[in-house]
């Protein structure tokens, strides 16, 4: 026989975990950015540090 109610409150209590995690995890992230301050200006933090052209063959 299967318990409806309790796996709906099972459920509802997983969820609002999952909820509270993520909230936690933005926290973190949004202290990490205050933290880490503002990039370079001038540089393109997504390419910084690329080297355009032909690259180094992999050993």
């Amino acid at each position: 026989m299967s318990r409806p109610g309790a796996d709906k409150r099972d459920k509802e209590r997983q969820r609002q975990q999952r909820a509270r995690d993520k909230a936690a995890d933005r926290e973190v992230r949004k202290r990490e950015k205050a933290e880490r301050g503002d990039a370079p200006a001038g540089e393109d933090p997504d390419i910084a540090g690329i080297v355009p052209g032909p690259q180094p063959i992999l050993e």
